[in-house]
């Protein structure tokens, strides 16, 4: 009886040892993959959640045509149609399948140090806005959320890397996503992804919040991806407007410039609107993705008014407040339009640039503009 009991010990002991290299060791090996082809048993993730206009997109995830290695690749048709008038369009890669953190799932994969993968267009061109590792939001909620992007494909092959260094890879339930816009591809994009895996690479080091090059746009073009800022942050009478930014209507530069329409008839009673442009979109503090642009002293922008005599109050930059404020603010106004293109410049000089999420804006009311105004918007930059 002692040896058999001596025995159940011994079993027990090695199942308990089993049991926790599995559930706190399942990225013992020094790859974890997302899709390496279709069917194959090393998969952990499924692209299940699709994301804003999810009727533009079509996905194939056993294409043969040239892939990058084994049999497969994944192939992915946005069309850029709108078809639920969201203008962006993406897709996650979940555990368990359509997993938006109400169920439990996910890995931890502490000890990743990077995510690399493959990836092609069908012409060369096509853009992603970005691609992302966790952000799975919820009650089951991903420990991180590590953006990369934005990324203008060509027609051949190229492998990418988002570093994940430093980065709390405890829970992950969406291992890879990406997102593009209709801005960004107004004609579609086919595109195509492969051999996308977690890694362990000693070699990789954390990165450290980047200080921005200048120029830095705030918007240069409708699909420009040098474009760092969404038209976001609607404020007031958000009823009373109306914004193309894809207009052709005498663009300053370029193809195309923003176009406002502000009606004045004061849809939600605030009798005043504005626009803030943000990064990420809707974000009004609540999320850690401000840009350093220390090297910024101005920021220049071009406009005009269809008629002349339209009055902005005031052009902003900065001023967001929250858990995650904006470093500064600075501003100019009233201004008066000219019907002509004329440029304008908000003094950045003395300011704390080093944390910018809230990159531009303005805002007007009805008591200057009685009648509404429609004004235009181009090459808005920090210089």
């Amino acid at each position: 009886m002692k040896k058999l009991l001596a025995v159940v010990m011994v079993l027990a002991v090695f199942a308990g040892a089993a049991y926790a290299a599995d559930a706190a060791g399942q990225t013992a090996n020094k790859e974890f993959w997302v899709y390496k082809d279709k069917n194959a048993k090393e998969n952990h993730f499924a692209p299940s959640g699709w994301m804003g206009d999810v009727g533009d997109i079509k996905l194939n995830d056993q294409s043969n045509d040239n892939p990058y290695s084994g049999a497969t690749c994944m192939q992915f048709t946005y069309s850029a149609k709108k078809s639920s008038n969201q203008g962006w369009a993406g897709a996650y890669w979940q555990n368990p399948a359509n997993n938006w953190g109400n169920k439990k799932g996910g890995f931890d994969l502490t000890g990743m140090t990077k995510l690399t993968f493959w990836a092609r267009g069908a012409k060369g061109g096509e853009v992603l806005q970005k691609f992302v590792v966790g952000g799975v939001k919820g009650t089951y909620a991903d420990s991180v959320t590590v953006e990369f992007g934005p990324v203008e494909l060509t027609d051949s092959w190229k492998q990418y890397t988002i570093n994940l260094a430093g980065k709390d890879l405890s829970y992950i339930s969406g291992g890879f996503g990406w997102v593009t816009t209709a801005d960004l591809n107004p004609d579609g994009a086919t595109f195509y992804l492969d051999d996308v895996v977690f890694e362990a690479d000693p070699a990789m080091k954390p990165e450290g919040r980047k200080v921005e090059g200048m120029p830095f746009y705030i918007y240069a073009d409708r699909s420009s991806m040098n474009n760092h800022f969404i038209p976001s942050g609607w404020m007031g009478d958000y009823g009373d407007v109306k914004i193309d930014q894809a207009s052709k209507e005498d663009p300053y530069l370029g193809d195309t410039c923003i176009k406002t329409v502000y009606s004045g008839k004061a849809a939600q009673g605030a009798r005043w609107a504005g626009i803030y442009w943000q990064n990420p979109p809707n974000n009004w503090g609540t999320v850690d993705k401000g840009f350093d642009l220390s090297k910024a002293t101005k920021v220049t922008f071009w406009a005009r008014g269809a008629k002349g005599g339209e009055r902005i109050e005031e052009f902003k930059i900065g001023g967001l407040m929250g858990e995650f404020s904006d470093s500064d603010s600075a501003a100019i106004g009233p201004v008066i339009l000219n019907k002509e293109w004329t440029q304008y410049t908000i003094d950045l000089k003395g300011k704390d640039m080093s944390y910018i999420i809230g990159g531009f804006s303005w805002s007007t009311n009805i008591d200057v503009n009685p009648d509404g105004a429609t004004f235009y918007l181009d090459e808005l930059k920090y210089e």
